[in-house]
């Protein structure tokens, strides 16, 4: 499986990054969400917008270190 990120202008798709596979492949295309929104989120920010920019929108597991029950047998 090859992923590739690409822009659809409402007619054709343009690549961000070069596609080195060769020949034909069949493709699923999925619409992740509006350009207009991506670049709204990524303007300029001074360090005092980004700073804290993050919190509520993200967490961490209180258990994220402890190991994995499916890795116990690799780690004895």
């Amino acid at each position: 499986m090859y992923a590739v990120k690409a822009i659809y202008d409402g007619a054709n798709f343009k690549p961000k990054q070069p596609i080195t596979v060769k020949g034909e492949y069949e493709v699923v295309i999925t619409f992740l969400e509006p350009v207009t929104k991506v670049i709204a989120d990524t303007k300029k920010r001074s360090r005092s917008e980004f700073i804290g920019s993050w919190k509520d929108k993200i967490w961490m597991s209180d258990d994220f270190n402890e190991p994995l029950d499916e890795m116990k047998e690799y780690m004895e």
